[in-house]
């Protein structure tokens, strides 16, 4: 075999190797690529049985005219709409003090008494003052009795009935002045025993029996605990579409149910500094609250008619706020125009709603508690399971066989 030949054969196994090992590549890519396209028919099945929700009925809202409440936020304590600080009038020494933090008093009662010694031998003195002035009358009087008869005798000029006329009028007034230390030293006597002004409960005890007190001192503080207030602080822009009578809805911390209250006054001044106006709301039940609690609700100022949606459905993780609708089960983000904000009272709740533009009335939304779903989600509404379902096994036979759901059984 001549060098050609043996190098045209050497070519040609080449070629074969080459096809062959070329062949095996494009196989192997061919079946790469079928993998890779079945790996993702299944991704894909796989997502879009994954992607079906299946929602409750308490997860969709539909979007409704409705009757805004419209009003203003307000906070503050409670405070009882009257109270006093029971206080000495005279100084002394305090006795007979029984009542603490918690004991009720009823108006007129007595609380204690400052120690009466002093006091009544002060009155007692002024009595005799008074007395005193009194016989300087009577000599008085005799005297000018005596002194007229003379002068209408002719004996004495009526200079000296003149002087008699002014020693009884001194003695008059000095009479009249001591009665007057009589008054004042009996109510200072009265003053000893000090009463409850009004009916009410003890909040603070702030002195001691045997404890000696100045005048004006405070004894203790009685609440009427039978009317509560709230006094909220409103900017003056607020506070000028307030007016009395007005209703709110408070939340008080530890009460669970909502109070209801009404603006029974409004500060005609503005407050020094923050120019705030304090507006003080009268609660229709004030049973088992106390003093200092802590409460917020809302202040009616009117109504507006609007198509509303529940606050909570409308989600703001974009730019502008939108909504999650339902069209054809799937799920489609709308953004909306929002506008003022209020609360609708429904069977007997209460829900803070929003006013939106941007969809239709009777658009059925995915409620808020359901969170955030991707849009083009698809959604499916679960069947509701009958009552009468989980007895099933339990029903006669005769029975499920006229059954609307236990058709089927026999």
């Amino acid at each position: 075999m001549n060098n050609g030949m043996k190098r045209g054969l050497k070519w040609g196994i080449a070629v074969i190797i080459i096809g062959a090992l070329g062949l095996s590549v494009m196989k192997a890519l061919s079946g790469r690529k079928a993998q890779q396209e079945a790996v993702a028919a299944a991704a894909v099945a796989n997502a879009k049985a994954q992607a079906v929700v299946e929602l409750n009925s308490t997860d969709t809202v539909v979007a409704q005219v409705s009757d805004i409440a419209q009003g203003l936020p307000i906070s503050g304590s409670l405070k009882a709409a009257n109270s006093a600080f029971i206080k000495a009038r005279v100084a002394g020494e305090l006795q007979g003090l029984t009542v603490r933090e918690g004991d009720s008093v009823k108006a007129g009662q007595v609380i204690a008494r400052v120690e009466a010694t002093e006091y009544a031998a002060r009155l007692q003195q002024a009595q005799d003052q008074a007395d005193s002035a009194k016989a300087q009358i009577a000599i008085a009087q005799r005297q000018f009795d005596n002194n007229k008869a003379l002068v209408e005798q002719g004996f004495i000029s009526k200079t000296a009935l003149d002087t008699s006329v002014a020693n009884l009028t001194a003695a008059q007034a000095s009479h009249r002045a001591a009665l007057s230390n009589v008054d004042v030293a009996a109510k200072a006597v009265n003053d000893t025993v000090l009463r409850s002004p009004l009916t009410g409960i003890v909040s603070q005890r702030l002195a001691q029996p045997g404890e000696r007190v100045a005048v004006e001192a405070r004894i203790v503080e009685v609440l009427d605990m039978s009317r509560l207030e709230l006094e909220a602080s409103l900017s003056a822009a607020d506070s000028l579409g307030v007016r009395v009578g007005q209703a709110a809805t408070l939340q008080i911390e530890g009460v669970t149910s909502a109070r209801n209250a009404r603006v029974v006054r409004i500060n005609p001044n503005a407050q020094t500094g923050s120019r705030s106006v304090l507006v003080y709301l009268g609660l229709d039940n004030a049973a088992g609250l106390r003093q200092g609690l802590f409460a917020q609700g809302n202040l009616g100022t009117g109504k507006l008619s609007a198509l509303t949606v529940p606050l909570s459905a409308v989600r703001t993780d974009k730019p502008a706020p939108y909504v999650q609708v339902l069209e054809n089960n799937t799920v489609k983000h709308v953004t909306v125009e929002l506008g003022q904000r209020g609360e609708v009272s429904k069977d007997g709740k209460t829900e803070s709603m929003v006013a939106v533009k941007g969809i239709a009335p009777n658009t059925t939304l995915l409620a808020g508690s359901l969170g955030t779903l991707r849009e083009g989600t698809v959604t499916k509404l679960k069947s509701p399971t009958p009552k009468h379902a989980s007895q099933r096994a339990k029903l006669p036979r005769s029975y499920c066989s006229t059954c609307c759901i236990c058709s089927s059984v026999t």
